[in-house]
């Protein structure tokens, strides 16, 4: 019955998925339907993750922002995305709570993981999100190049100035300014 098994998610994982995602048994082997049409192998790769990603972003530019995103999904850190991380990611980006989307967001901006965030990896990060934004939405940020903008959001996040963001630092800084929170997890489309 190996050949079964392929086409059809493990009892564990699905046990392990109900449990920690807001998904149903039925969501989810549709979700691993789909998953397993654009990779056959289990295995989503940076390439295709990007294909299927970028297609939330029609307007930007998604490519360098999806690294970011690839590489918080990948929580084993073996080069691809399999499902359970795939689903886990999907879940706490649209439904999780603001705190779960901030911790999240969080891990995406530690681009070194060393436990906190420079006004280098900050400044990547929010040119890569202007990258990502529509025409629309970046008339509404285009008085701040994304140096500054980095700058000043690095700057209202860095309570104790000694040039780290800790993760407690950005998680309390989001979830005061709502405004922070749209600009630094884009919406998909």
């Amino acid at each position: 019955g190996a050949k079964a098994s392929k086409d059809r998610l493990s009892k564990e994982d699905l046990d392990f998925l109900v449990l920690n995602t807001h998904y149903t048994e039925d969501t989810i082997s549709e979700w691993y339907k789909g998953f397993k049409q654009d990779c056959p192998d289990g295995k989503l790769n940076p390439e295709a993750f990007v294909k299927i990603y970028s297609k939330c972003f029609p307007m930007g530019n998604a490519t360098e922002f999806c690294d970011h995103v690839f590489r918080t999904f990948d929580t084993d850190k073996n080069g691809f995305i399999d499902f359970k991380e795939f689903l886990i990611a999907i879940d706490v980006t649209s439904s999780g709570t603001p705190e779960e989307k901030l911790n999240w967001a969080y891990s995406m901006y530690d681009v070194d993981g060393n436990g906190w965030i420079d006004l280098v990896e900050m400044t990547n990060l929010v040119q890569s999100i202007y990258q990502v934004m529509g025409p629309n939405k970046k008339k509404d940020v285009e008085l701040e190049s994304p140096e500054e903008r980095a700058k000043d959001i690095f700057k209202q996040m860095d309570m104790d100035d000694d040039g780290r963001v800790t993760r407690e630092e950005f998680v309390q800084t989001c979830l005061v300014d709502q405004k922070l929170i749209e600009l630094l997890t884009p919406q998909t489309a």
